[in-house]
């Protein structure tokens, strides 16, 4: 709650770039699929160690297509070199790119299944059943939520006037053959990490150049602030979020521990402690395994809290700072052609006078 607090005192301490009609509320209702000319969606997934494999179905009566339905199966870096062809196209560097979706990331699933598998021995076989369900609905929770990010950025291509015209869109939903695409090496990463150094240091400088367009200046301060807000609120989500869950885990360990000496063998606890009678000893023990189930409850409320805060709230967030992002960057490249186009004509007088 105090960070709740903090955000909300950093609103309104912030400046208010909307105006009385920006702030009405307005219910706007969105459909990626209303075209019946072209309709795609992700029907099947298969996760691999290393990969997840998406079977794209595709729907259409375009001309441009050999048949009306069709299916292909793609990976991850598919997704991702379908967007970067979208970015380097300058035929649509006026136009606001739909991000690419992010990469699936089970890593941490998968190291606690092997952890469980570790120390299956250690637990009862109740225990053990327990944890591995409650782990593979996790991975699976990620795993639905990996392949519905990546139908959303196929959806938003899809419903977009423009970018659904693009010849390597219908190669990505038409070719049923590998397109051959890798992932990037070190040396390419360390070039992409430089690329991105050098944009953002020429987009502090870009961003000193006030635009020529009231309307374009307007909404690129707005962006910016709003961007910084989303951002402030998904880092404070997120710790939220694994603050849940450290909890959970904390009633996890000592609802086992409670469990465990609920079990026990009484005659084992008169052993250890002679004033003890064996009456007592079993109402210990039933009151040690009713403060675990209650324990168990209690964990299982902070998972679902947990879930719920990331799935509805972290989640929408991440998408909304992605979004803003894409918006961001088509700004960028239109303040970046304001100022080539001024340096341009710099040169051209300069030109002109040694004549």
């Amino acid at each position: 709650r105090s960070s709740d607090l903090m955000m909300h005192e950093g609103l309104e301490e912030a400046p208010d770039f909307l105006s009385d009609e920006e702030r009405a509320p307005r219910a706007i209702s969105v459909d990626l699929q209303t075209d019946a000319t072209l309709q795609v969606d992700i029907s099947d997934a298969l996760s691999e160690r290393d990969k997840v494999k998406f079977t794209v179905h595709t729907k259409s009566t375009l001309p441009n297509f050999k048949q009306n339905e069709f299916s292909v199966v793609r990976q991850h870096e598919e997704f991702c070199w379908l967007h970067d062809s979208f970015v380097e196209n300058e035929d649509y560097a006026g136009y606001i790119i739909p991000p690419a979706p992010p990469r699936p990331d089970f890593d941490a699933s998968r190291e606690k299944l092997q952890k469980l598998g570790e120390g299956e021995g250690s637990m009862t076989k109740e225990e053990f059943t327990k944890m591995k369900q409650e782990l593979e609905a996790e991975y699976l929770a990620i795993f639905k939520k990996t392949v519905a990010m990546h139908e959303v950025f196929l959806c938003r291509v899809a419903a977009h006037p423009i970018l659904r015209k693009d010849l390597n869109f219908h190669v990505f939903l038409e070719y049923n053959q590998d397109l051959s695409v890798r992932g990037k090496n070190k040396k390419e990463k360390l070039e992409d990490f430089f690329k991105s150094m050098v944009k953002s240091a020429d987009g502090v400088i870009v961003s000193s150049t006030k635009d020529v367009d009231d309307f374009f200046e307007h909404e690129r301060t707005f962006l910016v602030e709003y961007h910084n807000r989303v951002k402030d609120a998904s880092i404070k989500s997120d710790k939220m979020t694994r603050s849940h869950k450290c909890v959970a885990d904390d009633y996890n360990r000592a609802g086992s521990s409670l469990y465990t000496l609920g079990t026990q063998d009484s005659t084992d606890i008169c052993n250890e402690n002679q004033a003890q009678t064996g009456i007592r000893a079993v109402y210990e023990e039933r009151f040690f395994l009713r403060v675990s189930e209650l324990f168990d409850k209690t964990r299982k409320v902070e998972a679902r809290v947990s879930a719920d805060e990331d799935l509805k709230l972290s989640d929408l967030l991440k998408y909304y700072l992605r979004e803003s992002q894409a918006a961001k960057d088509l700004l960028y490249r239109r303040c970046r052609s304001l100022v080539d186009y001024e340096n341009a004509n710099k040169a051209l007088d300069e030109a002109r006078s040694e004549e």
